[in-house]
């Protein structure tokens, strides 16, 4: 092989390299600025589903600080998505659901105590 013909393939190699990770930049970027809304609203459902369903169960009165958490997390979420800040929307959403859930957790293992 001679030298040139290494650097030669070496450059394209190069090249192609760069024009992948430049395309992929920019997939990630056109994903994270047009679908933040998508996501933000799966999350907030599932969120608000799981906020309803502790409510059911009495979460207010038995696990009264992880459902007003829940419940004031889904509502920043929300401020934060009508302002489009879908990154914090999302996070304070998750957040909601994993208190929600918690809430819900805390509210059956009342009613079980309460059946023996």
């Amino acid at each position: 092989m001679k030298t040139g013909e290494r650097t030669t393939s070496t450059m394209k190699e190069t090249t192609t390299g760069r024009g992948l990770m430049v395309g992929l930049a920019g997939l990630c970027l056109l994903g994270t600025s047009g679908c933040g809304g998508f996501f933000y609203a799966i999350y907030a459902g599932g969120a608000t589903s799981k906020l309803e369903a502790a409510q059911q169960l009495g979460a207010e009165k038995y696990a009264p600080y992880e459902y007003h958490y829940a419940k004031e997390h889904l509502q920043k979420a929300m401020e934060e998505a009508s302002s489009a800040d879908y990154g914090d929307a999302i996070d304070l959403a998750e957040e909601a659901e994993k208190s929600a859930e918690k809430a819900i957790l805390l509210s059956k293992q009342a009613h079980e105590g309460a059946g023996r």
